[in-house]
């Protein structure tokens, strides 16, 4: 009786496998085997997105899909879901659904493969939803810096998935990294050797698959120190002269200028600092002789130029409304006078002239 219970079972069983698959296990029959795993992705919310998977086996496997271990519905069961189960087996998403509260795309991927002669699951494959933040971490400061100083600009991105990347914009114009003097590392934005031209409204723009965000622009000032044009000079002039001691300076912002006289105080009462920063001294004398400095100062930097004064004392009054260059030669005893008239106010050996001339106080 015992066997005969044995040989009931086995029938039934082979029954069931009869009518399941219409007849024995056939030689080319195989079990199922994924030849194309799903990759992982990161997708933007609201965009379309595809997880591939591919098997093989005879009969054709049926291919379902899990999520963080939980059977995926797809429109095969409801016609209205926005996931699609094509006819490779890939699982295709019209959109990727994301929320704060609600993320139901967003997971940990696998597909099965099934035929009556097993099951074959492929590797896990996560879905996750890109994201970009609105507000920057870090925003961009003004700078002010001398032309020629280092300038650095400082930025953190949005927070974002995958990690934004940062590039920088000047003026509405996208800053050039291939100029040596530009480097772009971790969010800053180092100009070396800086140059009036590098002045502007500088943008840090975070980038990633989701899009761009800017940040609130900060500028860049990039002011000059003073630089002389036009310096003073040394000058030799003749008591009671006018002497004029130039300085011309560029600078930004615009330098202030002041003159100083070494070891003493400008001549009270006989100079003049003109409209062109020019120095002005009247009605010379020998007191005046030293060296006059021309100080240029702004926010960013100082310079200073220096021009001396020699002031030569004319002769006696004697001789003082004389003015010629006389040139007195000696040749076999006779004395010839060569006058030259040079308009310098001084006498060459005025006491043999004055004896030619006979001049008289």
């Amino acid at each position: 009786m015992e066997f005969r219970g044995t040989l009931d079972a086995l029938l039934v069983v082979f029954a069931i496998i009869c009518v399941s698959q219409g007849s024995r296990p056939r030689l080319e029959d195989a079990a199922p085997r994924i030849v194309e795993h799903p990759s992982d992705l990161i997708v933007s919310k609201g965009e379309p997105a595809t997880l591939n998977c591919k098997a093989e086996g005879r009969p054709t496997p049926v291919v379902e899909w899990y999520k963080d271990g939980e059977r995926v519905e797809t429109d095969r069961e409801d016609p209205r879901s926005h996931r699609m189960l094509l006819p490779s087996g890939s699982l295709f998403f019209l959109r990727i659904v994301h929320g704060r509260r609600s993320k139901p795309d967003e997971g940990v991927y696998v597909c099965v493969a099934r035929n009556y002669l097993g099951e074959a699951v492929s590797r896990n494959a996560s879905l996750e939803v890109a994201i970009l933040r609105d507000d920057f971490r870090q925003t961009p400061s003004d700078v002010v810096v001398a032309a020629g100083e280092p300038a650095v600009m400082e930025c953190i991105p949005p927070r974002g998935h995958p990690e934004p990347t940062i590039s920088w914009k000047r003026n509405n114009v996208k800053v050039n990294d291939k100029d040596e003097r530009i480097t772009i590392r971790g969010g800053k934005l180092m100009i070396s050797n800086t140059r009036k031209s590098d002045a502007g409204m500088y943008v840090c723009v975070g980038t990633n698959m989701v899009g761009e965000k800017d940040s609130d622009p900060a500028e860049l000032v990039v002011f000059e120190r003073p630089m002389f044009v036009r310096r003073p000079v040394n000058q030799v002039v003749l008591a009671d002269d006018t002497v004029d001691f130039q300085c011309e300076v560029q600078g930004d912002p615009t330098p202030t200028i002041r003159w100083r006289k070494e070891e003493g105080e400008l001549p009270r009462g006989r100079f003049e600092i003109r409209a062109d920063n020019s120095l002005r001294l009247t009605q010379v004398k020998a007191e005046d002789e030293g060296s006059y400095t021309c100080l240029s100062e702004n926010s960013v930097g100082k310079a200073e130029a220096s021009g001396t004064l020699q002031v030569h004392v004319g002769p006696s009054r004697k001789y003082h409304s004389i003015s010629f260059l006389c040139m007195c030669v000696v040749v076999r005893q006779v004395l010839e006078v060569v006058i030259a008239c040079d308009r310098v106010k001084t006498l060459c050996w005025p006491y043999i002239c004055a004896k030619v001339f006979r001049i008289k106080g």
